[in-house]
């Protein structure tokens, strides 16, 4: 079955969780995390995201960040594409590095954002790594304390909802933090029974105005590859082969198009049944909107 198309609204607060490949590590060395910090500074300030929380763990990453006009997936590509590289180019190793998709939440944050604030600072306690948050030298916890600056995480909203005051919000910060430390989490972070897209409740729901039920296409990406073969004339083999005669371009592009149009399938999904690279069809698929919206 499909998976779902991700949700997008502008200055939306998602929680993210990005997992090794086979949960296998995806950081081998002391400086593999500064790089994702870099990365992810770079990355950031790219697509306009703002993160309100952090945790580099050793095989899976946990961010809390707010997206601008660009959706999710602009700043997880980024960040996921320009880390794989450095990691696969450092090790001299190919293969993924990630599992194929990230999984989002949107988060209803009057209900859940400071809950999820420390839920993602607790994790290496909960992974028995420190005995304490403040031992752990890559979240952004330490920052929420003031022990360290870094200039792409925000803290000021969340230590807000404490005080105005900026050393009374630290200090009640850090209570409601040290206040969960040895006890199992409070939250469970699990998508709406009718929306797995979506933490949050009813309400929530309605105040977002989108199905409660997502429908699933009636079709496969098989079948509708096969549809537009016959549209294009040509074979499945040769839409999938490694040729770049303009026509197969063409046909695969459209295929793009149409299973992102009628939510068959995402772009790596197409890409993967192509043999191609998301990257190369993403360009082609560019190509070929323009080409339509001109009447070529």
């Amino acid at each position: 079955m499909p998976r779902l198309p991700r949700l997008h609204a502008p200055g939306a607060i998602y929680h993210v969780t990005a997992r090794g490949n086979h949960r296998q590590d995806i950081f081998f060395r002391r400086t593999d995390r500064r790089a994702l910090d870099e990365i992810m500074a770079r990355a950031l300030d790219r697509t306009g995201a703002r993160v309100h929380a952090y945790c580099w763990m050793t095989n899976h990453l946990h961010l809390l960040v707010q997206v601008g006009v660009q959706p999710l997936g602009a700043l997880m590509q980024r960040v996921g594409s320009r880390f794989a590289r450095f990691i696969q180019k450092n090790l001299a190793t190919t293969g993924h590095l990630f599992e194929n998709r990230y999984h989002a939440l949107l988060v209803d944050v009057d209900s859940y954002f400071l809950e999820l604030v420390r839920y993602i600072h607790l994790n290496p306690v909960r992974a028995r790594i420190v005995v304490s948050p403040d031992q752990y030298l890559w979240s952004s916890h330490r920052a929420y304390l003031g022990k360290v600056t870094q200039s792409w995480v925000h803290t000021d909203f969340a230590l807000g909802l404490f005080s105005s005051n900026e050393l009374r919000a630290r200090e009640l910060y850090k209570q409601f933090i040290d206040k969960q430390v040895g006890i199992a989490t409070s939250i469970e972070v699990k998508g709406h029974p009718k929306e797995p897209r979506v933490l949050g409740d009813d309400r929530f729901l309605a105040q977002l105005a989108i199905p409660t039920m997502y429908r699933y296409p009636k079709t496969t990406l098989e079948r509708l590859a096969a549809t537009l073969c016959d549209e294009h004339g040509i074979t499945l083999d040769q839409l999938r082969s490694p040729s770049r005669r303009r026509s197969l371009s063409k046909a695969r592009a459209h295929l793009a198009d149409r299973a992102s149009q009628e939510h068959v399938a995402s772009l790596s999904e197409v890409a993967r049944f192509l043999n191609r690279s998301a990257s190369a069809l993403s360009r082609a698929t560019h190509r070929y909107a323009v080409a339509s919206a001109l009447g070529e």
